[in-house]
């Protein structure tokens, strides 16, 4: 019994051992390497800090460019239809964004939405918005590269913007076709959010991003990039959205011309 006692007391403490071991690695909870803390938390707190700086500073120094620099006036037809389909799919984008990576998964089981239900609804409504997006985007940058007088009014903030904006577009939709509808399907809630989330409660979360596939990595870094980016561009038209016009009285207009030439009509006549 006494030689028997130590060496059960020893693989207790072995097994125990062992199981602690294992349980960080199964839970996740991997330290994380400098490049993932420089990616995945230096680079997106550093571009927050520029998006919010940033607009501070654009709003003091050139107002009268906080504007969305329409060219509506050299080219009509292609913007008729390029510019509703980029807002509307660019909205349904935003929400949808919003809905995956600032809900948790558990409180849309909690309103009664399964995740086999949830991840139907996101990747058809989803398709359908970044359709919409990418055409109307296609169409206003085909307008600004084939329009010659558009394309001599594109400043340096435009060729930053455009081609940033593209690539962020695309990645998220080939992240989601690659993997959600011609794949066996990933679910960014349990990873890519809670990187997301962590970095709004000052909780950091880089392992929880630096495992995922490729495409999703990109489409965050490019995001972040976007944001930074957000302050020195057209983009900052969107805090500037016309509130009062729902709430304006109607404006009326009166025909000055035709007011003018009835007296002279009369005259003739007398």
């Amino acid at each position: 019994m006494a030689t028997n006692a130590p060496t059960a007391t020893h693989a207790a403490h072995t097994t125990t051992a062992t199981h602690a071991a294992a349980v960080p690695h199964a839970a996740g909870a991997v330290p994380a390497s400098a490049a993932d803390l420089l990616l995945w938390v230096g680079v997106p707190y550093a571009c927050l800090a520029v998006f919010a700086a940033g607009h501070v500073w654009r709003y003091r120094r050139d107002q009268f460019g906080w504007t969305s620099r329409t060219s509506q006036l050299l080219e009509h037809r292609w913007l008729r239809w390029g510019s509703p389909l980029f807002h509307l799919g660019a909205f349904m984008v935003i929400a949808g964004h919003v809905v995956g990576l600032a809900v948790p998964a558990s409180w849309t089981e909690a309103a009664g939405i399964g995740e086999h239900t949830y991840h139907t609804v996101a990747v058809g409504a989803g398709s359908v918005a970044g359709a919409a997006m990418v055409a109307g985007l296609g169409m206003l940058c085909a307008r600004r590269l084939l329009t010659r007088r558009i394309r001599l009014g594109t400043d340096r903030s435009d060729k930053l913007l455009f081609p940033l904006l593209s690539a962020t577009v695309l990645l998220g939709i080939s992240a989601t076709a690659a993997h959600n509808v011609l794949g066996p399907g990933y679910d960014y809630r349990s990873t890519v959010s809670v990187w997301f989330r962590g970095l709004f409660a000052l909780q950091p979360r880089p392992e929880a991003i630096a495992d995922a596939p490729l495409l999703f990595r990109l489409h965050a870094l490019t995001a972040c990039l976007l944001f930074a980016a957000w302050p020195f561009t057209r983009l900052v038209h969107v805090w500037s959205a016309p509130v009062g016009y729902l709430t304006r009285p109607y404006l009326v207009y009166r025909r000055r011309a035709a007011t003018a030439a009835a007296p002279s009509r009369a005259g003739r006549a007398a």
